[in-house]
């Protein structure tokens, strides 16, 4: 048995939390990939609007990895942390979990880096205001 400080944990701070549902599937029940890391994205946009104290749009996204399937009713909570930040632009790292079901511990879905960069009411990149 796993104790409580051995038990995965997510890393940074709630950023979004929802259902999985049926709109969102595939014939099986199984969530399409591209919802989920727009998701991902939606969640990450909320950190870095916060940290750049204004409107972010995202830049890249790398190093997805997806470790177990999210089915219909399936409640997703995103994770975010600042992984780097520079003059206009910061790095989140996002982890997406799902909680336990009766045989199985909280266990993460999926994890990525997303870079967004704060802009102006233009559209152009401007410093982040720390």
């Amino acid at each position: 048995m796993i104790s409580i400080e051995e038990s995965p944990q997510p890393k940074g701070e709630l950023c979004l939390q929802l259902q999985a549902m049926p709109k969102d599937t595939n014939a099986e029940g199984v969530i399409y990939s591209g919802w989920l890391v727009g998701q991902m994205d939606l969640a990450a946009a909320m950190l870095a609007s916060r940290m750049a104290h204004g409107r972010v749009a995202t830049v890249s996204m790398d190093n997805m990895a997806f470790m177990v399937p999210v089915k219909v009713g399936d409640c997703l909570s995103f994770y975010g942390s600042i992984a780097n930040s520079g003059r206009s632009s910061v790095s989140i790292a996002i982890e997406v979990w799902k909680p336990a079901t009766p045989t199985s511990e909280r266990c993460k879905v999926t994890d990525g880096n997303i870079v967004l960069v704060a802009i102006d009411k233009s559209g152009r990149t401007r410093p982040i205001n720390n």
